[in-house]
């Protein structure tokens, strides 16, 4: 798993296996965080306030990547 596969998305990649020892089930995740917060949230709003695509400008890959 690598923040790689899900970066600048909305996706999360989930992986399960099971611990040998124990036998217990064990699930990891990965996702990117960035413009997930009360940002993301601002700009998903203003999107929606001027009638434009929800997702414009979040969906975008960042500049400094």
């Amino acid at each position: 798993m690598d923040v790689r596969n899900v970066r600048c998305s909305n996706y999360c990649d989930i992986q399960l296996y099971t611990d040998k020892h124990t036998g217990l089930l064990i699930v990891t995740s990965v996702i990117d965080n960035m413009v997930k917060g009360a940002a993301g949230q601002a700009i998903q709003n203003m999107n929606l306030l001027f009638g434009f695509c929800e997702t414009d400008g979040i969906d975008m890959i960042p500049p400094a990547f």
